[in-house]
């Protein structure tokens, strides 16, 4: 059974200030409703009155994936009655989005190129937000801070035909957002997905609200296993809204899908149609991932899996950009596979990592005077430190304070010796030809050197101590 997928995609736009009105976008570290005037919240009287950052965004976003400005766009209300919607209605673009007709090239399952239209782009006021609160008594808060925050909706054709599609969509397509810095993928929030499943031959199935990318991959994994089991069973997957549990990891009903009709679009009167066709022409677009990957191939040699890695996110990339020109192939190594897997470990950003500590290691790597075992070391001391919010102590020292200059393995010569006469089976197996013998014997002794010495002049050392019998 063909699996069908289509996504709309809402993200916050990162504007100083709300769509409508005047009031700070910036209110996630303060109390409920501290960011409100009549606009947002709605009041008799007050008239909405359009941010052009957001437009400016908007288009930055549709000339990034190729789409068609439309010479006329327009806002509507779209009526619906919900406790986080203070005036009953929503502003939005309807039936005259902002763009058209833009798509998006992502790897499918089988690892060959597949392009994914994008419908249309619009921009919308965000709703506020329920805090639903469980005791005695069930009851929900309302907060109108995140109340007219601008949003720009993305919306997909249904051309993904897996859950892994997916998310590889949503990855490249953030990538490309904080390209143009248009959002801050950090915030909480700061984009939401709706996603449509299907299977082929059934009703179509809204997932709503997912706030993560790992999260959107199991609700659609989620779906696909609960709808073939329904047709299994020769039951009928019904046209609903469903609501995903990420801590459980399951979608549960929530009603009926809404037809559009529902919702009473008519054009908004407080605000004019956009004719900004003309402004298109005036947005220079920044490099975006695929140019940049391209760059980092042609200008530092390096490999397209290492381009691929360091260009996926600009930090990296700007990261990366600073510490190359110690070596660009040893920068590229050490910066997307080491470094990138300690951050990952740690939880941290590579905005926490001071490049001018991590080109001094490379310099030290490059230089020999530590092996790269040893340097691994140096490196981890220079995280923790930063992830205690400590300054990190300079390579060099700290080579210095723990005595992890490279040697030669002739300077270990009494660890090996004692290393084999300790593992008379590991030689008696490289007598007999097994190669993780010798594999083995020179780990021991990078253990008891602390990693000081080459492994492969190790590996020589000691195959030559036993060919010689000296132990």
């Amino acid at each position: 059974m063909k699996t069908i997928v289509g996504l709309e995609i809402h993200v916050q736009l990162a504007t100083a200030t709300k769509l409508f009105c005047g009031c700070s976008t910036d209110y996630r570290d303060d109390g409920p409703n501290t960011h409100c005037c009549p606009v947002c919240l709605g009041l008799p009287g007050s008239l909405p009155r359009l941010n052009r950052k957001a437009v400016e965004y908007g288009l930055l976003v549709a000339k990034a994936l190729g789409m068609r400005v439309l010479e006329e766009s327009e806002f509507a209300r779209k009526n619906y009655f919900y406790p986080d919607l203070p005036k009953a209605y929503q502003i939005t673009q309807y039936d005259k989005p902002l763009a058209v007709e833009g798509t998006i090239e992502i790897e499918d399952d089988e690892g060959h190129e597949k392009i994914v239209r994008i419908t249309r782009v619009h921009l919308e006021e965000d709703p506020g937000r329920l805090v639903h609160v469980a005791g005695a008594s069930k009851y929900s808060l309302v907060d109108y801070n995140r109340s007219g925050i601008p949003l720009l909706e993305i919306v997909t054709e249904p051309d993904m035909r897996s859950p892994q599609e997916a998310r590889r969509f949503l990855n490249k397509l953030r990538t490309i957002l904080e390209y143009l810095r248009v959002f801050d993928g950090d915030r909480e929030g700061s984009l939401r997905v709706d996603a449509n499943i299907s299977l082929e031959g059934s009703e179509r199935v809204e997932v709503k609200n997912i706030s993560s990318y790992k999260g959107v991959e199991k609700a659609l994994t989620f779906e696909v296993t609960r709808q073939k089991n329904l047709r299994r069973r020769g039951q009928t997957v019904t046209r609903e809204t469903r609501h995903f549990m990420e801590g459980r990891g399951i979608t549960t009903s929530a009603r009926g899908k809404e037809e559009e009709h529902d919702y009473r679009y008519f054009p908004e009167p407080d605000l004019r149609p956009l004719r900004v066709t003309d402004w298109v022409t005036e947005i220079d677009l920044p490099e975006l991932p695929a140019a940049r990957k391209n760059r980092f191939m042609a200008q530092y040699g390096i490999s397209p899996n290492h381009a691929r890695t360091l260009t996926g996110d600009p930090k990296l990339a700007d990261f990366y950009e600073r510490v190359a020109p110690v070596d660009p192939a040893l920068a590229a190594t050490w910066v997307a596979d080491t470094l990138l897997g300690e951050l990952n470990y740690r939880d941290m950003s590579i905005a926490a990592v001071p490049a001018d500590r991590i080109a001094e290691l490379l310099g030290l790597l490059r230089a020999e005077t530590v092996t790269d075992r040893a340097g691994v070391q140096v490196l981890r001391e220079m995280l923790d430190a930063c992830a205690a919010g400590r300054p990190s102590e300079r390579p060099a020292a700290i080579v210095k304070r723990e005595n992890l200059g490279r040697t030669t393995g002739d300077d270990f010569s009494a660890i090996v010796r004692t290393v084999i006469a300790s593992n008379p089976q590991a030689v008696e197996d490289y007598h007999a030809g097994r190669k993780g013998a010798l594999n083995f014997l020179v780990g021991q002794v990078m253990k008891e050197t602390r990693g000081r010495a080459d492994p492969r002049e190790l590996g020589r050392i000691v195959s030559e101590c036993i060919e010689k019998g000296e132990v």
